[in-house]
Formats: structure tokens, C-alpha cells, sequence
């Protein structure tokens, strides 16, 4: 069974604003940007009023099991930006400060999935990963059918351990609240799980095929070339060092379920919406393929409302998101030429994404 693709909106039809290098951003009053300012404040309010209640110190191992890369000790209140045409309509809170975003690094492997995809390093997703990899990670039967494709949507059911977490989730040492009754593996490509484990596995794939660190690679052609700080890192674990071509180097998860990740200011993580919404191009550089973008924004079989290590119809049709626990996540939404950051919230976010689209005149 085939996916079916999203039908998005041409390039030509974006406005194309871009904020220069640095932490300044082009702003433009609400109602110029098609908004009602009363109702758009009473979203931004709603926003204030629902802040997380995370701390890392209390809820993160009783919630995930024994970290093993580090942790900061706070982080910033709930914080928001809204980008319409690629101008700042609204934004309140720290959004200059570099925080853990949890599972949005999910979408920024895809990323160096699909930069790989563009160059050809990948040149089939539905090319079994093994062919490549020579690690011993994909030799057994159970392991030995998984495809790029599966990893990116989820439903390897690869199996084995990574950095000392194993794919089933079993013990609550280990996983804390998140732990999981044992059960039998199916045929990769047959079920959908939310496992970090296998994105680790999937992320370590990945470093390997670049023969660089996926940072290093992220920072080189994408993060630079949008103008994004200096300030943002992304951690490994710390027994997550390998050897990449005779030097040492650090394998990323996809997320801060067990410490380390991706820490990143809402300002970045805009930016980086920003191109997403404009299909990889930047101020006239393709930085990723449409062709990429539109593979990864289409729905899977398996989780209609997952594409690869994106969630779909956040802001209403066709739009995407990358959501991390905390809460975290960056909205896109082709319909409304909008980005939405919105960081450390509580419960969901969909009503504030209503009030936001009904705030919209035109």
C-alpha cells in the first residue's frame, strides 16, 4: 500500500521574507499580517496561562528511567513566536535561550536523512539499511529487512540494545514511567512505535554514512546557511562515542528521553520552520529538496498522522509539526503561511492553534 502525498501549495506562492543573520527578526503589526489584534492577544494570553510544569529535576528520571547524557538545571518559562510571510507578528517570553526541545530533534535527523537522500548517499529509502551499515546493527533476521523508509516512519522493530536501553522498553530502571509490557517483535515495516532506541540506532546509521558528526553536518548546511546563533548544541550520551574514521566521535539521540539532545533557542527552531515552510529554499539557495519535504510530510500507512519523524495536521491540512515532551513544538502550516513556536506548555495545543487560525482575517 502506497502513502498518499500532501498537495502543497507552490513556492511561488510564499512570500519570501527571510530575518538576517543574528537574533533580529522582521516584524510587521497584526493587522497588516492578516490578523485580528484582540483576538490574536487572547491566544497569545491563553499561551501565557498554560506553562508546563516540567522540572528537570523532579520529573525526568521518574518519567524516562536513568539519563545518560546531561541535563540542565531550569530552563525558561513558556515562551512564543508567530512568523506569518516570514515577519514576527507576535512573540513573548526567552525565546533567545538554547533549552532541551526533546523529540523536535526527531525531525532534524530526518533532516540529515533527507540532506543524505538529495546528495544520493541514500540513493533508495526502501533499500535495506544493512547493505550499507557494517556494524553488525543489522545482521540478525529480525533486523536484516529494515529499510531507511522504516526507520524514518518508525516501524523498524529493529531489536537489540543502544547505549544501554534496550529496543523493548522492559525495566523501570531504565524507563521509568515510560516502560512497557514485553511483546513479540513483528516484521519490520508491519507496526508503528514510538521507540528512541531505534532512533538512536537510526541516528548512529546516519553518522555513519556521513563519516561526520550529524552536528557538524546540521550546522554546515543547514544552521549556517539560515543564520542561526552559535549558541545552539546537540549532546550525545556519555558512553556514545564511536570511531568515525580513525577520530572519535559523538552519536546524537533524537530527543532528551534519557538526558543530552538537542538544546536550541525558539528563535532557531523558527528559522528552521521558516525553511520547511519555503520547501528548503532560503533566500534563494534549495538547502533541502521540495521533493525531500514533500516525502517527509506524507502521511505513513501505519500512523496516518506521522510522515517521517514529522507529525502531521497540528494547524488544520497539510500543516506538520516536530513536538518534543516538555512541551515543546514547531507548527507549520502551508494554509495559513505560518510558523509557530511554542515552548513549554501545558497539556495540548491545539485550542491555542484555533484561536490563532480564527484570529486570521485575510
Amino acid at each position: 500500500m502506497k502513502r498518499r502525498a500532501f498537495l502543497l501549495t507552490p513556492l511561488s506562492a510564499y512570500a519570501q521574507q527571510f530575518p538576517p543573520t543574528g537574533i533580529g527578526w522582521p516584524k510587521k503589526p497584526a493587522a497588516e499580517m492578516g490578523f485580528d489584534p484582540k483576538k490574536l492577544q487572547a491566544a497569545l494570553a491563553f499561551a501565557m496561562n498554560n506553562e508546563s510544569t516540567w522540572n528537570f529535576a523532579r520529573d525526568q528520571e521518574r518519567t524516562f528511567g536513568k539519563p545518560l547524557g546531561p541535563l540542565p538545571e531550569s530552563r525558561a518559562a513558556t515562551n512564543v513566536m508567530v512568523i506569518r510571510d516570514g515577519y514576527l507578528v507576535a512573540e513573548f517570553g526567552d525565546t533567545l535561550r538554547p533549552d532541551p526541545v526533546y523529540s523536535v530533534a526527531k525531525s532534524f535527523v530526518s533532516t540529515m536523512a533527507g540532506l543524505a537522500f538529495d546528495r544520493k548517499m541514500i540513493k533508495d529509502l526502501h533499500e535495506f539499511v544493512g547493505k550499507s551499515m557494517r556494524d553488525g546493527g543489522y545482521d540478525s533476521p529480525q533486523n536484516s529487512g529494515i529499510t531507511w523508509h522504516h526507520h524514518l516512519q518508525q516501524t523498524s522493530e529493529w531489536e537489540g540494545e543502544m547505549w544501554g536501553k534496550k529496543h523493548d522498553f522492559v525495566g523501570h530502571d531504565a524507563f521509568g514511567a515510560g516502560e512497557r509490557k514485553q511483546r513479540a517483535l513483528e516484521k519490520p515495516g508491519t507496526h508503528y512505535e514510538y521507540n528512541d532506541v531505534r532512533i538512536n540506532r537510526f541516528s548512529l546509521s546516519l553518522l555513519k554514512l556521513w563519516n561526520e558528526p550529524l552536528p557538524s553536518v546540521l550546522k554546515r548546511l543547514v544552521m549556517d546557511p539560515i543564520g542561526a546563533s552559535s549558541n545552539w548544541t546537540w549532546h550525545g550520551y556519555s558512553n556514545s562515542t564511536v570511531e568515525i574514521a580513525g577520530k572519535k566521535a559523538t552519536s546524537v539521540p533524537g530527543g532528551t528521553r534519557w538526558g543530552g539532545g538537542l538544546w536550541i533557542s525558539s528563535r532557531d527552531l523558527a528559522r528552521f520552520g521558516l525553511l520547511f515552510l519555503n520547501k528548503g529554499n532560503w533566500e534563494g539557495k534549495q538547502l533541502l529538496s521540495e521533493n525531500w519535504i514533500q516525502q517527509a510530510i506524507t502521511p505513513g500507512v501505519l500512523m496516518p498522522n506521522y510522515g517521517y519523524l514529522w507529525w502531521l495536521g497540528a494547524m488544520g491540512k497539510r500543516s506538520f509539526s516536530a513536538n518534543g515532551a516538555g512541551s515543546n513544538i514547531v507548527a507549520i502550516s502551508p494554509e495559513h503561511r505560518m510558523v509557530v513556536v511554542w515552548r513549554w506548555f501545558r497539556g495540548q495545543p491545539g485550542e491555542f492553534f484555533k484561536m490563532l487560525t480564527d484570529s486570521l482575517t485575510g
